[in-house]
């Protein structure tokens, strides 16, 4: 967390007050739930009518994703059809699919292109083949493990030709580059706190006064009545004061961890020359922070393993499903072979990552990817 969120949120955790009450305290609580509102909204370029809050980004996309299905739905029985990127993150992913197993949806699964962007034609196709059998569709701003910044206001274009709602899940990309809500034209967009430097059990939905949703969580009403549940003051609070100081400093924090980021690169491409860099090549087209690089003939977990011993933290790019390791199914919607999808990690930088960092990540991969290759090679040999 940002030290200003910190702050922030430590303050307001020391003073009583339900947002919902209309005693002293509750007013007080519900005027810095406002104000956050606000704060909110001017960071990414909405109004504060538009910002329902919520736990964080995963409700937010549950919200979109279900809540925009079954509205749809009821106006119309005939919009089965949830489209959604192939290389969405699993709160959009796994939401489609759990609609077409329980609610009698279609999930469609929209290709990317080997950089990880999705398919216009595929999408066009997709949505002309029956327009009024289509729900909504689902595209992430910028994806999560690669990086590559998705044709938003393109996707939108498509969908609005012929009446479609269009949600982005905004969580990797708002306060690392410009996210506009109101410039890009979809109708509902994810934002989470813990991303920007807020706390983590915060985020919202950013959905326009005409989008149809239905509620997922039932009580209250206390967000424009699709969302119930006590707000937690303090946590939007602090959320707020996050997206306000990244949205501020993002001119100057932007190119500097993209420099950092693009020294990571070459560094890690010099000393390890057959590591493969994963989406898209082109510095503009990805995150600044974000660099997903596989190393052949090695297991990410290996290396994540190696790496954190010497006090350098990665994630891998696959999943672990039952124990057994597989690849992650961003990798292998943009076409990586299994076998190097297995190597791939995602490092990340953000607010605190120094050039001292880069360089002693760049000193400890190449010892590293020997011996987890080594570990490989004899793993095979025991097979």
């Amino acid at each position: 967390m940002l030290p200003a969120a910190v702050e922030a949120m430590t303050a307001e955790l020391s003073v009583v007050g339900n947002p919902s009450s209309l005693h002293s305290c509750g007013r007080r609580a519900r005027r810095v739930v406002e104000e956050s509102r606000e704060q909110l909204a001017a960071a990414f370029s909405a109004r504060p009518s538009e910002v329902v809050l919520t736990s964080g980004g995963t409700e937010a996309d549950n919200l979109a994703v279900v809540g925009g299905y079954r509205a749809r739905r009821a106006q119309d029985p005939r919009r089965r059809r949830v489209l959604v990127s192939a290389v969405e993150h699993h709160a959009v992913l796994d939401t489609a699919h759990w609609l077409a197993e329980h609610e009698d949806a279609e999930a469609v699964e929209l290709p990317v292109d080997d950089l990880g962007r999705v398919d216009l034609d595929a999408l066009r196709a997709e949505v002309e083949r029956d327009p009024a059998a289509v729900a909504l569709v689902s595209v992430m701003w910028a994806n999560n493990e690669v990086g590559t910044i998705q044709p938003v206001p393109e996707v939108v274009a498509v969908a609005h030709e012929h009446g479609v709602p269009v949600h982005s899940d905004a969580v990797q990309a708002a306060g690392h580059v410009p996210v506009d809500f109101a410039a890009s034209g979809v109708d509902l967009m994810t934002v989470t706190g813990h991303k920007l430097g807020g706390p983590v059990g915060v985020g919202a939905l950013l959905a326009v006064r005409g989008a149809a949703l239905s509620p997922i969580v039932h009580g209250g009403g206390q967000e424009r009545q699709v969302r119930s549940g006590t707000l937690d003051a303090p946590a939007v609070r602090g959320f707020a004061v996050a997206a306000e100081h990244a949205v501020r400093t993002l001119d100057v924090e932007a190119p500097r961890v993209a420099a950092l980021r693009d020294r990571l690169v070459a560094g890690v491409l010099a000393e390890v020359p057959d590591a493969v860099l994963l989406g898209d090549p082109d510095p503009a087209g990805r995150l600044p922070g974000h660099a997903n690089l596989a190393f052949r003939g090695c297991e990410g977990d290996s290396l994540l393993y190696l790496l954190d011993a010497q006090g350098i933290e990665v994630s891998t790019g696959s999943a672990c499903s039952a124990g057994v390791p597989q690849p992650s199914h961003v990798l292998t919607a943009m076409g990586v072979p299994e076998r190097l999808a297995r190597g791939a990690l995602r490092l990340t930088l953000g607010s605190t990552t120094s050039a001292a960092d880069v360089e002693a990540a760049l000193a400890a991969l190449p010892a590293a990817v020997d011996r987890a290759r080594g570990a490989g090679l004899v793993a095979g040999r025991a097979r």
